[in-house]
């Protein structure tokens, strides 16, 4: 195997990989990416046996095809510390090292064969459909915040996708609930799919999430029982799907809240991340202090102190109830529009939030034992 690359590519590549390769993995293969050359293109494969990443650059220069799997944090941090967008020559030497060359320097890296490295082909043409990039970007991003780190309830370490129909429209649906809080958010279908509701992991997203980021196009999506493709243009990630069932999110979802506090979103996110600064852990509630269009905010810490805040809001109740101050600020990074709607029962009952920029998605947040 014997070929040259442009840095820049390389690099791109190589940093995907250190999303989904394990760093302290007992099977020495699964620290290494698979490296193939053949037909002008450097396929570059990597796996935790849960996820599979495969990335194709076409622009490289071949002078003999062949695949080797190497040590992947070490070459992306050879890669990434060559010139940038400056060539790197790569040559498999008596089958046993890579040989990386680029300005001034030589390297030599350990390889494992190629024939050791854990590949899976399944076919999941099937049941195939297509969604945009920024739009299913958007999905994943106003849910994510919401996954369980709970190891016990694995079901919720995830994000719930499934299909919906709502007035006969079809949409794609994305639940995320650690149990304190929900996320909730849809996009249009153009028709209904076929598609088999699934529990997304966490890494998967995340990984996916960083892929989307750089990258404006179509996404084909295909479920194949325990498993989910995704193919962007070049890219294509394929991951196991939690095994478990999604708790019924929708009577979860407040009907009765029907005091409404609308509040300007920079202001809210400025005031309750200034309020939440007194407090260490960040575990204190920020206490809602309810009158006609005002509210104040405080946060009261024994070991630390205590600050409170005032705004001019748009309510026509007395209320007081609190809440982590973490869930409301990760509420508030993804709001589009310019207010923030929180629709209030009692001290005790959930709030629902809601986006007026946004009406796809909608967050539930439990108040705090204040």
């Amino acid at each position: 195997m014997k070929f040259n690359v442009n840095q820049q590519d390389l690099q791109l590549a190589l940093n995907y990989c250190q999303g989904v390769v394990e760093k302290r993995s007992t099977l020495p293969i699964l620290s290494n990416i698979l490296l193939n050359v053949e037909n002008s293109k450097l396929t570059i494969t990597a796996t935790d046996l849960d996820l599979i990443f495969i990335h194709q650059i076409d622009n490289i220069e071949v002078f003999e095809e062949g695949k080797t799997t190497t040590t992947s944090s070490i070459m992306y941090d050879i890669v990434r510390k060559f010139s940038s967008g400056k060539k790197i020559n790569l040559n498999l030497t008596d089958g046993s090292k890579l040989n990386l060359e680029s300005d001034k320097s030589i390297f030599n890296l350990n390889c494992i064969s190629a024939s050791e490295f854990p590949l899976t082909d399944e076919n999941f043409k099937q049941d195939e459909f297509t969604i945009k990039s920024k739009q299913f970007l958007k999905l994943l991003n106003k849910c994510k915040f919401s996954i369980s780190n709970d190891e016990t309830r694995h079901y919720l370490s995830g994000i719930y996708l499934h299909q919906t129909e709502v007035e006969e429209k079809n949409f794609l649906t994305a639940v995320a609930t650690d149990s304190h809080r929900m996320s909730i958010s849809k996009i249009r279908l153009e028709s209904k799919i076929s598609f088999e509701p699934i529990i997304l992991p966490k890494k998967t997203i995340f990984q996916l999430c960083s892929l989307l980021d750089n990258y404006d196009g179509e996404v084909k999506i295909s479920n194949l029982k325990s498993k989910i493709k995704f193919e962007l243009d070049k890219t294509i990630l394929i991951s196991k799907l939690i095994d478990g069932k999604f708790p019924n999110y929708i009577q979860v979802i407040p009907k009765n809240n029907q005091k409404k506090l609308e509040i300007d979103l920079r202001l809210f996110q400025n005031s309750v991340d200034r309020v939440a600064s007194v407090s260490f852990d960040k575990k204190d509630g920020v206490k809602f202090n309810l009158k006609k269009n005002t509210l104040d905010l405080s946060v009261n810490n024994a070991n630390s102190g205590d600050g409170k805040e005032t705004l001019t809001v748009k309510f026509d109740y007395d209320l007081e109830i609190s809440f982590n101050s973490r869930y409301l600020i990760d509420v508030a990074s993804q709001i589009d529009g310019e207010n923030i709607e929180i629709f209030l029962n009692d001290t005790g009952s959930p709030a629902l939030i809601k986006d007026p920029g946004d009406f796809d998605s909608i967050y539930v947040v439990m108040p705090m034992k204040g």
